[in-house]
């Protein structure tokens, strides 16, 4: 520290470096042009899926249910559908909040790119999408967004399961 002094009371003195200050005002408001989907759901407990019954999932995606997982997400949990060898064979995720953020959901899980579109006649939109590995049916509406993801190749079984979670959440 001593050194810095001495070189300083030895030369003139220099003007501070410029550095970038950024202010706001209470007018000024930053925005996002790209909504974040929600982070993905994990399962916490086991649970009962309070919007689809055991049996419905069962028949719709034709493997039986061993057990049920439910996540902490508010106000509705997401739900895992386990099969007899403890993988997941089907997830249900319904997020409430920002329609941006909804509409982001859906894209991540059904890119718009990559899939084909998705429409319910209750004014429901998204994509579905199928591979070797199963199929997702993704759907938003407004600030909400349905999301089914199955082990099965066939999209029509995540879309009666997404069907049938809507109509039992009033949404």
């Amino acid at each position: 520290m001593v050194v810095p002094l001495v070189l300083a009371a030895c030369s003139k003195p220099q003007p501070a470096p410029a550095r970038p200050v950024t202010t706001t005002t209470g007018t000024q408001q930053q925005t996002s042009t790209v909504a974040k989907p929600p982070a993905s759901p994990v399962p916490a407990a086991d649970g009962k899926c309070p919007y689809l019954e055991n049996g419905f999932v069962a028949q719709a995606n034709g493997q039986r249910v061993s057990k049920v997982k439910i996540s902490t997400d508010k106000p509705h949990p997401a739900c895992f559908f386990y099969r007899a060898d403890g993988k997941i064979q089907l997830t249900a995720q319904v997020f409430v909040g920002e329609p941006a953020a909804a509409k982001a959901l859906v894209d991540q899980a059904a890119p718009v790119a990559t899939s084909d579109p998705a429409k319910l006649s209750t004014g429901w939109t998204g994509g579905s999408l199928s591979s070797k590995t199963g199929a997702v049916f993704a759907v938003a509406k407004e600030g909400t967004a349905v999301v089914i993801s199955t082990n099965q190749e066939q999209t029509i079984k995540a879309k009666r399961v997404a069907e049938q979670a809507i109509a039992a959440l009033n949404l």
